[in-house]
């Protein structure tokens, strides 16, 4: 059993920057790929960004390219998010996932954190 909990949502201006971080509890960590999907209102839940179990590899959805950089701490059981140059569109709530094996299907995961509002203001 993986538990997740996710930090550093908020308000931010459009153009700016914000770091999610996801700590997940137990001795497994390193055995997960990481991913981080996003729901906004009256939307599905969408893929944001995968990291293997080891962070040697990453893949992005095509809308966050180049903005965003997911990263882990295999030591710190955490992953990040870094979120660079902020667009309205990029508002909803992120979550946090772990999956033994990843890919940027959300059926794919096993366990999912709560969730962390990103709000980002014209």
């Amino acid at each position: 059993q993986v538990q997740l909990v996710e930090s550093g949502g908020g308000l931010v201006q459009a153009g700016g920057s914000l770091r999610l971080s996801c700590v997940a509890s137990g001795r497994t960590f390193g055995r997960y790929a990481m991913g981080w999907f996003r729901q906004a209102p009256g939307k599905e839940r969408e893929f944001v960004a995968v990291i293997s179990r080891s962070g040697g590899s990453t893949a992005y959805a095509d809308s966050v390219k180049g903005r965003f950089t997911i990263s882990r701490d295999n030591a710190k059981n955490t992953v990040y998010l870094q979120m660079n140059s902020l667009k309205p569109e990029d508002t909803a709530v992120y979550y946090c996932a772990a999956a033994s094996i990843g890919g940027s299907s959300s059926g794919t995961y096993d366990y999912w954190g709560q969730g962390t509002q990103v709000t980002v203001s014209s």
